[in-house]
């Protein structure tokens, strides 16, 4: 069975190197400043719709990403996976997107992409994003396709008889559960984690970029006339036919108030040894406190 996948993926600032200057003024991530990385969760949602491709022979892969030209490094990470095409949506007026206005613009995204290929079988992505860990972006996308959705997945184990047979976390334990293609899965960050990039694929897409990532001045600037594969799709708003009022700050109806950095700092410590009466002493400081029960 030959399938058409499209693989939700993010270009995120890592949060292990969070400074002053994370934030602008507007209270939007300063992305500028940050060093940028595959949001992880996206990284095991790719290596699920591989997983699928391998299993359907003749099936294909799109990576579809959001952000500014820079994000065409995503598109690359899938390519030297085993990805077989991508698209980058980039817009001066999508800059600051809350997750409606995001969801509407990959959505759009997505229409275009089954303009291309015809059809969508399937949509992938990971649980959420590191930057802001919501969970949102995934269920408004199917929500705004009118697509199936599975959330916290483990496995696509199987697709076969136009079904998709998965495995999902569910608390307490794990269900399996089938669901009518078309359908929209966000993948755990337990999911089985994404290969590595291929040495050949690496050497074939290295100098694949969309057209607002050239300078121009490249040395190998003539392989792209003759490697059409070099030049990765770039959409904007209007290539979408989307609405601007629904893309960027414009559509956007969360707004942030304050940003604020908070440092846990211990006032006081206490040192409790294994006996008893420690821990009795512990559980009645809580329970006077109203910390627990």
């Amino acid at each position: 069975m030959k399938l058409n996948i499209v693989v939700l993926a993010k270009q995120v600032p890592d949060t292990r190197n969070v400074g002053k200057d994370a934030m602008t003024a507007e209270g939007t991530v300063n992305r500028a400043a940050l060093p940028a990385i595959f949001n992880p969760e996206d990284l095991n949602a790719l290596e699920q719709a591989l997983r699928i491709k391998d299993q359907n022979p003749g099936s294909t892969v799109t990576m579809l990403t959001m952000g500014p030209p820079r994000a065409g490094e995503i598109i690359r990470q899938g390519l030297y996976r085993g990805a077989d095409y991508g698209y980058l949506l980039t817009d001066r007026k999508s800059a600051g997107a809350d997750t409606l206005a995001t969801s509407y613009f990959l959505s759009k995204g997505i229409e275009k992409i089954a303009e291309v290929t015809g059809h969508i079988d399937l949509v992938v992505g990971g649980r959420q994003a590191i930057d802001g860990d919501t969970a949102q972006v995934g269920p408004q996308v199917a929500q705004k396709l009118g697509l199936n959705q599975v959330t916290y997945a483990e496995e696509v184990m199987n697709i076969e008889d136009g079904k998709a047979t998965i495995r999902r976390h569910i608390d307490g334990g794990v269900e399996t559960v089938v669901a009518p293609l078309p359908v929209l899965v966000t993948v755990n960050g337990t999911a089985a984690p994404a290969r590595p990039c291929n040495a050949k694929l690496v050497m074939k897409y290295k100098y694949a970029t969309c057209p607002m990532e050239r300078k121009g001045d490249e040395p190998w600037t003539e392989l792209y006339e003759t490697r059409p594969y070099l030049t990765l799709g770039q959409w904007s708003i209007a290539d979408c036919g989307a609405d601007y009022d629904q893309c960027g700050l414009a559509g956007s109806p969360t707004k942030v108030k304050a940003v604020k950095n908070i440092v846990f700092q211990a006032k006081e410590s206490k040192t409790l040894t294994s006996s008893d009466a420690d821990i009795e002493g512990l559980v009645k400081e809580l329970l006077d406190e109203k910390i627990i029960g």
